[in-house]
């Protein structure tokens, strides 16, 4: 149980709870080391308690907080403490899209395609990093005052399987926008997620879920083979265009849909265009797919067999075929009769001679031995050999790691004895990934279970890898080093660093400064100056210095130029303007009589 004052990892110092979940709690803490506001979720007490989902949540956990985009909520930590696992998020001042839909009930659609587009945009980033939300609903989107959305929840996401979806409510939120193959079963692709923002996207145009019913796996069967309802009829100013997105990103068939989030996303940008709006209705190329044959929901339906689909069938057995069946039994006896003659002779004639002639010799141990010396070992004591290899991490290779029969029993001369000797290690040869997309090599190698970390590395001259910011520069495990599952390598790419431009010798505008603190996010802090022979708002000075690094939040100062005045007056204006979510322009004036 979390209480307020409580501190997580002696850091995160709780002070309330500000949303609850079917997954995870979340709560309003301040981290004591950097001193800023932070939510911190912390897994529900069942589902710590599951090994594999915790194993999965931390897993993908970590691989979303290397995600980096203006969308996605950054993630800062991920951490165990007395058996509370949690995850430390940017703090989001702002309502939830549920909370938003609820209050307007329809939204208009150049709202909704304003929403759609940030979304695509950061889901776009997170699939070209191979990661999946599985999760998209809008419980799970942050609006802020500014309008910018932001996407959450990317570590904790997972598959829902036929055990939530019958044994708990806590899923009856996700199942409204459960893709057919996530719901069957099958797993997810990045196409799941556009099934999912299709649904999304239906629910802000109409104010209303598609598929309604008392219980999630009811929803969850309508997802599967109900027709999607036609959003035009429940909103007629939906024009066809938009009409057609939806049917198309929430298609049952998987090759119905938009490839990627992209391809949906250049849809988005035209859909209001005057010479769109009355375009035909979408017609599908592939047949929508019938899951009838799914897994997830056929747990549910089994324990539904009728008393007459378990009782056995009984045939009557006329007298021809029971005289045809004791003439095949007595055809049966007589050919096994005739066999097991044949065998005793074999034996007689051929076994027990060879038996009896020879005598019991002890087996050599030649566990640790060379292949080759333990084959010519058991060859002189009298063994015939059989050699089999087997991979092995504890035992160098060509050595031997048993025999069948075993060390020290006793077998007749000419038995043959199985060695089993080492072919190597299981652990997986590093190659040079040098050069090559970060992202990429991580999936290659954690297929082979390695634990892939991915970390910036400072260079030179950062530069050079502009547009290269998922190249390899380096590696822990350099090549040739053998790594087993479960081990842990790092990646390095490259740190891009930014740094601050001469803005006094390039006479920057006072505009040009509010750009470029708008893409850093950077507060602007602008004092005025009266200055002859100068344009008015032209940078004088500057702080910090060109060539200083750029950090996030830093605030910038510039003094900028103005035109003398001549009044007597006095005046002292502090005026604050939000550029982005982030930045903001803070201005210093005073003019004195001359």
């Amino acid at each position: 149980m979390i209480t307020k004052g409580q501190k997580i990892s002696d850091r995160y110092e709780i002070e309330k709870l500000i949303g609850e979940g079917g997954m995870a709690n979340v709560y309003l803490a301040t981290d004591t080391i950097l001193g800023r506001k932070v939510a911190v979720k912390v897994l529900r007490g069942d589902l710590a308690g599951d090994e594999k989902f915790v194993r999965r949540f931390q897993r993908e956990a970590l691989s979303a907080s290397s995600l980096s985009h203006p969308n996605i909520v950054e993630i800062y930590d991920v951490g165990e403490d007395e058996g509370n696992f949690y995850i430390v998020m940017e703090y989001i001042e702002g309502k939830t899209l549920k909370q938003l839909i609820k209050k307007r009930g329809v939204l208009s659609l150049p709202e909704v395609m304003d929403i759609m587009l940030q979304l695509l945009d950061a889901l776009a980033t997170a699939h070209d990093s191979y990661i999946i939300h599985r999760d998209i609903k809008p419980q799970n989107i942050m609006i802020k005052d500014s309008g910018l959305v932001k996407i959450t929840d990317f570590g904790i996401a997972m598959a829902l399987n036929s055990a939530q979806l019958t044994q708990t409510n806590s899923v009856m939120g996700s199942v409204h926008y459960l893709p057919p193959e996530q719901a069957s079963g099958k797993g997810s692709t990045i196409r799941s997620d556009i099934y999912s923002l299709g649904i999304l996207m239906f629910e802000m145009l109409t104010g209303k879920m598609p598929f309604r019913g008392d219980t999630a796996v009811e929803i969850a069967l309508k997802h599967m083979k109900e027709e999607l309802p036609s959003p035009k009829e429940l909103n007629p100013v939906i024009p066809q265009s938009v009409e057609n997105i939806i049917l198309k990103a929430a298609a049952k068939n998987p090759k119905n849909r938009y490839r990627d989030a992209r391809a949906m996303a250049e849809d988005i940008k035209t859909c209001l265009d005057e010479d769109r709006k009355d375009e035909e209705k979408i017609v599908f190329k592939y047949p929508e797919t019938d899951f009838s044959d799914t897994r997830a929901i056929n747990n549910v339906k089994e324990s539904k067999k009728t008393e007459k689909e378990d009782k056995p069938v009984v045939k009557q057995i006329t007298n021809e075929e029971k005289e045809e069946k004791s003439n095949n039994k007595k055809i049966m006896l007589i050919a096994s009769l005739i066999f097991v003659f044949i065998l005793i002779l074999v034996l007689v004639v051929l076994v027990f001679p060879k038996i009896s002639a020879s005598k019991d010799i002890k087996i050599p141990d030649v566990y640790g031995m060379e292949i080759s010396k333990a084959e010519a070992l058991l060859k002189k004591t009298g063994f015939k050999i059989n050699s089999k290899g087997k991979a092995s991490d504890e035992v160098d290779n060509n050595l031997v790691i048993e025999t069948n029969p075993t060390k020290n029993r006793y077998a007749k001369k000419n038995t043959v004895i199985t060695i089993i000797y080492s072919t190597g290690s299981t652990k997986l040869s590093m190659e040079d990934y040098v050069g090559q997309n970060a992202y990429e090599v991580k999936a290659k190698l954690e297929l082979s279970g390695i634990v892939v970390n991915i970390e910036e590395k400072e260079v030179d001259d950062s530069t050079k890898y502009e547009g290269k910011e998922q190249l390899i520069i380096d590696q822990s495990a350099k090549s040739g080093t053998k790594v087993a599952s479960g081990e842990k390598v790092t990646l390095y790419i490259p740190k891009i660093v930014n740094k601050y431009p001469d803005m006094v010798t390039d006479a920057w505008s006072l505009d040009r400064a509010q750009e470029f603190c708008e893409k850093y996010g950077l507060t602007l802090k602008v004092i005025p100056m009266e200055k002859d022979g100068v344009d008015e708002n032209t940078v004088l000075a500057q702080s910090p210095k060109p060539g200083e690094e750029i950090f996030k939040k830093d605030t910038l100062k510039i003094t900028v130029s103005k035109k003398p005045v001549t009044t007597t007056t006095e005046s002292k204006k502090d005026t604050t303007t939000q550029t982005g979510d982030t930045s903001s322009v803070k201005t210093d004036e005073k003019t004195e009589e001359r």
